[in-house]
C-alpha cells in the first residue's frame, strides 16, 4: 500500500515524465532525415548504349566517369579484359566503395569494338 509520501512521490514522477513526453516527441519529429550522401551527389545513370565499355575505352574515355580517378582507370586498362563489369571487385582490380560508384556507367563487352 502507498504512503502518502509514496504517492506524492510517484505522482510527481508521473507529471515529469508525461510533460517531458511530448517536448522530445515534437523534438524528434521536428528532426527531418536527412538524405543518404550517394543519392544526393550522383547523376543519374545513362542507358547502356551511353555506357563506358571497360574492354575497350582508353584512359581518358574511363576518366569521364563520375568518381573515376586515373590510378583507377589505368588498373581497369591493365587486368583486361572482363566477361562482366563484376570482375572489376571480384577480380580486385577496384575496392567495393570504387566498384559502387561506377557501375551504373560501366559495362562489359566482349567482342572487338
Amino acid at each position: 500500500m502507498l504512503t502518502p509520501a509514496g504517492f506524492t512521490r510517484l505522482a510527481a514522477l508521473a507529471a515529469i515524465l508525461l510533460t517531458a513526453a511530448p517536448a522530445s516527441i515534437a523534438f524528434a519529429a521536428s528532426q527531418s532525415p536527412s538524405p543518404p550522401l550517394s543519392a544526393s551527389k550522383s547523376k543519374p545513370a545513362p542507358p547502356p548504349a551511353a555506357r563506358i565499355d571497360i574492354n575497350h575505352a582508353s584512359v581518358d574515355e574511363l576518366l569521364k566517369i563520375p568518381g573515376m580517378t586515373s590510378t583507377w582507370a589505368a588498373r581497369i586498362i591493365r587486368f583486361r579484359p572482363y566477361r562482366t563489369k563484376a570482375d572489376l571487385f571480384e577480380h580486385g582490380v577496384l575496392p567495393g566503395d570504387v566498384y559502387d560508384r561506377i557501375k551504373d556507367y560501366v559495362i562489359a563487352h566482349r567482342n572487338e569494338q
